[in-house]
């Protein structure tokens, strides 16, 4: 029997489908579909139950109202609100934005700083994956540096406001707010009685139930694409049911200046994207505003540490795809990652890292 293949890359999701054994009662072979432009990507969501095309719309409802709320640079947004009151007054936002603030805190707390959500004075500067993304000067990358201060973000619980204390100071949740939707998709969509479904939100996966195409329990098989290679060339594969994978790689979006490549993963201690030896990295969790966080947080430590970072957390995996083509996987992945011998990596051996 051949498998139903959901290939994910870096920066874009590709559904492969192939034919395989009879549907399970109720649930389409071909699902109930739609594709927006949204927040500078596509947002595809699959809906496989019969008789549930309707809850595409409150499910893109739901995408819309939420990047209206988080999206920098744009009219109305509460992140612009919040910026434009640094070092002024604290700022009301909605349940939703303090929901997704405060989870960004944490993991600016739980990175050491590795994932800062204040990042934006930096961001802002590079402009990577804009028309007019520039290498800025040295002495601008100094100025904005001293503004990335994840502890320098005050909430007020009682009021439900934020207040960033110096003047200047920006947010930038761009590395965490995507996994946030995608989780609020998902309660959208099972709120609607829906039971199988594929929301993709371009690097951010959810694959809700199993694979309508195999036997009633199979589950999705997930492949993870090569980011040296042109799309649809898989290095490796996993099987997933009712989790979140989330993709970050150094291919996704970058700058070329002076004759080097920038990507657009910053630290935020050099002002300067990440330079170590990941070229991109899956996290596997069950929510994918986990997902979001921590692939970005685990990016800022390596391989090595990122590995044992990601194996004391529960219900949460990793795939680091590495510079030199090796892949190394998380404990739990070990048994059921299967590696593409074609696509020319090779397993990583934990103790050979530095």
């Amino acid at each position: 029997m051949k498998k139903r293949i959901l290939v994910l890359f870096f920066g874009l999701i590709t559904i492969i489908l192939a034919a395989c054994g009879s549907s399970q009662p109720k649930i389409n072979e071909k699902p109930y579909e739609d594709k927006q432009f949204l927040m500078g990507t596509y947002v595809q969501i699959r809906i496989y139950d019969d008789g549930k095309k309707s809850a595409l719309k409150p499910a893109f409802n739901r995408v819309k109202e939420l990047a209206d709320k988080i999206t920098v640079n744009q009219e109305g947004s509460e992140i612009d609100e919040i910026n434009k009151q640094a070092g002024i007054k604290p700022v009301k936002v909605t349940n939703d934005m303090y929901y997704l603030l405060k989870e960004a805190y944490k993991y600016s707390q739980d990175s050491k700083g590795g994932f800062d959500m204040a990042i934006g004075s930096i961001t802002s500067l590079w402009r990577i994956g804009f028309p007019d993304a520039r290498k800025p000067a040295q002495s601008e990358i100094d100025q904005a540096l001293k503004l990335v201060n994840y502890h320098d973000v005050e909430f007020n619980d009682a009021e439900k406001t934020v207040y960033l204390k110096q003047a200047g100071m920006k947010l930038d949740l761009g590395a965490i707010a995507k996994g946030y939707i995608t989780d609020e998709v998902v309660k959208v969509l099972k709120e609607n009685d829906v039971t199988t479904a594929i929301i993709d939100l371009g690097g951010n996966v959810f694959v809700m139930g199993h694979s309508p195409r195999g036997d009633q329990n199979e589950d999705w098989t997930v492949g993870i694409q090569d980011p040296n290679q042109a799309r649809n060339v898989v290095l490796g594969s996993v099987p997933e049911s009712n989790m979140s994978l989330v993709t970050s790689g150094i291919y996704e979006r970058y700058l070329e200046a002076d004759g080097k490549t920038y990507h657009h993963l910053f630290n935020p201690k050099t002002g300067y994207p990440f330079d170590n030896d990941i070229a991109g990295v899956t996290i596997v969790s069950k929510k994918s505003i986990d997902g979001d966080g921590l692939s970005t947080a685990v990016f800022s430590m390596g391989v090595k540490d990122g590995l044992k970072y990601v194996e004391e957390l529960k219900d949460t995996e990793a795939i680091f795809v590495t510079r030199d083509d090796k892949v190394y996987v998380t404990s739990g992945l070990k048994d059921h990652f299967e590696l593409n011998k074609e696509a020319g990596y090779k397993m990583g051996n934990d103790k050979d890292l530095k």
